[in-house]
């Protein structure tokens, strides 16, 4: 394993000690939340306490099977990037980092489709992953036409790294399509939902996540599933077989209790077959991408640059 960023490690390190100061004035997630906590938190950034910014130039639209889109389509497109955002299936828009997603687009000329999928507990799995799969078949017969390009992408983070994942093995598994989307790229996602070591050891530390909040998340997405049906592959692609899957770039921070995921997700992907990029960050909490830091913007840089040479 290579941790990267350690220059920057001072930085990253007292940050994380502000956040987790700070965290008595946050609402909590997980736990089922109230009505007015789940709706605080989804009106707000994903890790913040203020409206995301919505841009004019995003277009809002609906495809087959009524679900939600929002794309960002810059002048030149040389491929097209399905983003399915984090949360822990529960926050979370598609129009909530159209700022991040329309920089991404421009400068690694790709049409992005962020996916407005149903969310928990309203809708709980299978929901999510039913959205976001009939959004990558739409994409794979349709983004020729729509877009002018068949090179397609896939990947999100947290919650939406997980459903890049599960729509792959979905498209695999039910309707024998494999080799369609080019690249998977992969930010610290739960592939394991009985729970990984680093996720049970984390303990309480208030870093956007931890161990008590995400057996609370994993309930409200799975609601009375016991820890054996939630190693089903169909929930925990950790377990699922993993061939045929396309090139990928995992990350994650060492300060993440999303760790084991990530480095036990990374060797089986590669023992299965395809090449596989693990980028760790040296002290980096979970959803460390959100967050004006120096590693952040260092890693919105990989990113771009993966996702535009896939």
């Amino acid at each position: 394993m290579t941790i990267t960023d350690e220059d920057c490690l001072a930085e990253t390190l007292a940050f994380n000690e502000q956040f987790e100061a700070a965290a008595a004035s946050r609402p909590a997630r997980g736990q089922a939340p109230s009505a007015d906590t789940l709706a605080l938190l989804r009106r707000n950034r994903l890790g913040g306490d203020t409206p995301p910014v919505r841009l004019p130039h995003a277009q809002s639209r609906v495809v087959e099977g009524g679900v939600k889109l929002r794309t960002f389509v810059p002048d030149r497109v040389d491929g097209v990037y399905l983003h399915i955002h984090g949360g822990g299936w529960a926050f979370g828009s598609a129009d909530g980092q159209d700022e991040r997603l329309w920089r991404l687009a421009v400068q690694a000329r790709l049409a992005v489709v962020s996916v407005e999928y149903r969310l928990a507990p309203e809708h709980p799995f299978p929901a999510g992953p039913d959205d976001c799969e009939a959004v990558a078949r739409w994409l794979v017969e349709h983004a020729a036409t729509e877009f002018g390009t068949e090179r397609l992408l896939i990947g999100g983070e947290s919650a939406g790294a997980h459903l890049s994942v599960v729509t792959l093995l979905r498209l695999r598994d039910r309707h024998g399509i494999t080799g369609a989307f080019r690249a998977a790229h992969l930010l610290f996602g739960p592939y394991d939902l009985s729970m990984t070591p680093s996720q049970r050891s984390f303990g309480p530390r208030q870093l956007l996540i931890n161990t008590d909040s995400l057996r609370g998340i994993y309930e409200l997405f799975t609601p009375g599933m016991d820890v054996e049906r939630r190693r089903d592959p169909e929930l925990s692609p950790l377990f699922a077989n993993l061939a045929g899957l396309p090139p990928a770039r995992i990350v994650v921070g060492t300060e993440d209790p999303l760790l084991d995921d990530s480095l036990f997700l990374a060797g089986r992907w590669q023992a299965a077959g395809a090449p596989v990029q693990l980028g760790v960050v040296a002290g980096a909490m979970h959803g460390f991408t959100l967050f004006p830091l120096t590693v952040t913007e260092r890693e919105q840089q990989r990113e771009r640059d993966f996702l535009a040479t896939a």
